[in-house]
């Protein structure tokens, strides 16, 4: 199992320095991990992440603090689980139901739509790119 992720995330990383939309992100001192963040979950989490979002006070649940996550799991952040649950593949748990989408599911539609991806079978490295990379964002974002 760690062997077959160690291989996901090394495919992941070639694929990122490939991809033409790193360009734009670095030209803006951003990462990718914080573009995603900005553009797929900042309006109901907040841009800090503490779940005050422009739109979390017209949703029917609360927002969960991001930045909690490591506190809220002795200490450490839980990769396996942020990711699977970005993915659409997780538990619901916490969170409640399954309002929040599920990025993955998104980003694949996305990629299989792309032309540049077509007839290609990196569409599934492009989705687990911008998934680990909006999970190395909210690692980075954690109150100690």
């Amino acid at each position: 199992m760690l062997d077959r992720d160690l291989k996901m995330m090394t495919r992941a990383l070639s694929l990122a320095l490939a991809l033409p939309i790193c360009g734009p992100v670095v030209a803006q001192q951003m990462t990718l991990g914080e573009f995603e963040y900005m553009n797929s979950c900042a309006a109901c989490h907040g841009s800090d992440g503490a779940g005050d979002g422009s739109i979390s006070g017209y949703l029917n649940q609360s927002v969960p603090n991001l930045t909690q996550l490591k506190r809220s799991n002795a200490g450490v952040f839980p990769v396996t689980a942020v990711y699977a649950f970005i993915a659409g593949d997780g538990e619901v748990g916490a969170h409640g139901t399954r309002d929040m989408p599920a990025w993955g599911r998104r980003y694949m539609i996305r990629a299989e739509n792309d032309p540049d991806f077509l007839g290609t079978s990196v569409a599934q490295e492009y989705v687990n790119l911008r998934i680990l990379a909006l999970v190395e964002h909210l690692a980075s974002i954690q109150d100690d």
